[in-house]
């Protein structure tokens, strides 16, 4: 205790000596400023509604502590729950956790001996440690009720930040959602995994619909990995959109991708009268249609890449209508033929035409690209596979408990790793506006979450100490932090 340990001294530098002290010392200052914008928020009262089994009495680590243990930890790039062991005591994370306020997050209250637990319950002596966090996973939120609660507090923490953003509660004219499948691939044999020869890997196969201008998640289902694209989308999408133009805005726009499109999905979109654009698989009879168009201009090519557009109908055999198709026809520097692609879609001509509809389409890259951080950034860990225990202590086991719903629990780390991207999304929104630059969710993570920091108590007072490169970032984003207050509701 206060001893100072001297660890090494590099041999290229005589002068640098490594030392070891008793001191307040975190790398995660950042989770204060997650914290934050989850109060300002308030995610707790969206996730009030989960059930929590446990007796009152004997819990230790509340589960709102519990969850925000997982998201910070997620969010700050830590995806194994073995990592909350030994990141257990540290200040920043203990101080963003904790329901305490002043300095007790960081003080140990051991329990007094004697007094019922009713009366003396057990407090939080750092985080929550790995087996409270597995069984927070496999047996508290795995459940069809809390795992319902998780995906309507995507869309809740999606609606409260643009309604902050934009200061009123009034809904918006138009949005636009992008739909798709996500592969996620495991190493093992997690239940519902499978290897798909599409992707020439063991995965699993979920759906995930986002907010184009935005980016904000809304809500994500896990599915085997060797299903369809389309399978269950429409069941997906559909409560979706309801819910969508009930609280956020007055017309839903889809925008998927050409493994949607079929007879069933789009004549619901028709029949509840949302507008849709979707790319379309080439085939033979559309390659035919295509030739006349595939022609290029009298002339010297020029050296800028050209393209065209051309309207027309189309039926196909599957379709119970014709629809409205637009030929894209683009030619490339260098390359001797031309290449062409089919949009489909509900929009009149007079309402969009050719050219608005493909510039909308291609908008959808943005929202691949928020996706693509989801797996690369977040990269979550979809891990839970049901093994039994053969033997304890050499010897066969007396009782067995039953395994867990693997894949149940599976698809709450999902929904985690979905809801601590939205949270990560409020700074990195936040820090754009403040900026006028553009962010990667891997940059707010490296310049403003993972912020090294000194942890100095005085009286009943806590002070983090951040160099002044951060400070300067910090300064600007919590200026705009401090303005997120939910508006009043319509």
């Amino acid at each position: 205790m206060g001893e100072e340990r001297s660890l090494f001294r590099p041999k290229f530098n005589g002068s640098i000596r490594v030392e070891a002290r008793p001191e307040r010392l975190t790398a995660e200052a950042g989770s204060l400023l997650l914290r934050e914008a989850m109060d300002r928020l308030r995610l707790d009262a969206v996730l009030d509604e989960l059930v929590d089994p446990r007796k009152r009495h004997l819990v230790t680590h509340p589960l709102a502590e519990l969850l925000r243990t997982e998201l910070l930890l997620l969010a700050q790039g830590w995806r194994d729950e073995d990592d909350s062991d030994a990141l257990r005591d540290d200040p920043a994370l203990r101080l963003s956790v904790s329901d305490r306020r002043g300095i007790s997050p960081l003080e140990r209250r051991p329990r007094v001996e004697g007094v019922p637990l009713e009366h003396n319950p057990p407090v939080p002596d750092g985080l929550a440690s790995q087996p409270t966090l597995s069984r927070l996973t496999t047996q508290i939120l795995a459940t069809d009720k809390n795992r319902g609660v998780l995906r309507a507090a995507l869309f809740t923490i999606a609606l409260r930040r643009l309604q902050a953003e934009r200061g009123t509660s009034q809904k918006k004219r138009r949005v636009t959602i992008d739909i798709d499948s996500l592969p996620i691939e495991v190493h093992g044999h997690q239940p519902g995994s499978a290897h798909n020869g599409h992707y020439h890997a063991r995965i699993y196969h979920p759906l995930a619909a986002g907010i184009g201008e935005s980016g904000d998640l809304l809500d994500v289902q896990l599915r085997a990995g060797n299903v369809h694209t389309a399978d269950g989308g429409l069941e997906f999408a559909l409560p979706l959109l309801d819910r969508l133009e009930a609280e956020m805005c007055q017309i839903a726009a889809v925008r998927i991708d050409a493994g949607f499109p079929e007879e069933k999905f789009l004549g619901a979109l028709e029949s509840r009268r949302t507008p849709y654009v979707a790319r379309v698989k080439n085939n033979a009879v559309l390659n035919e249609r295509a030739k006349p168009y595939l022609r290029r201009p009298a002339g010297r090519r020029p050296a800028e890449p050209r393209e065209w557009v051309y309207e027309m109908d189309y039926a196909a055999q599957s379709w119970s209508c014709s629809r409205r198709v637009v030929l894209v026809v683009q030619e490339r520097p260098d390359e001797l033929f031309l290449h062409h692609f089919w949009l489909i879609t509900n929009w009149a001509m007079e309402q969009m035409s050719g050219e608005d509809l493909l510039a909308l389409y291609r908008q959808r890259g943005t929202a691949e690209g928020h996706w693509g951080e989801l797996k690369s950034v977040l990269d979550p860990a979809l891990s839970s596979s049901p093994r039994a225990k053969a033997h304890y202590r050499g010897e066969e086991p007396q009782t067995r408990t039953p395994s867990c719903d693997s894949f149940a629990a599976n698809e709450v780390r999902l929904l985690l790793n979905a809801l601590a991207y939205n949270v990560v999304h409020v700074v990195r929104t936040l820090v754009e506006r403040a900026t006028g630059q553009g962010w990667s969710l891997r940059r707010v993570r490296e310049r403003l979450l993972r912020v090294a920091a000194r942890v100095l108590v005085h009286g009943r007072r806590a002070i983090l100490v951040i160099n002044t490169a951060s400070a300067k970032l910090w300064g600007v984003l919590w200026s705009r932090l401090g303005r997120l207050r939910l508006p009043a509701p319509a």
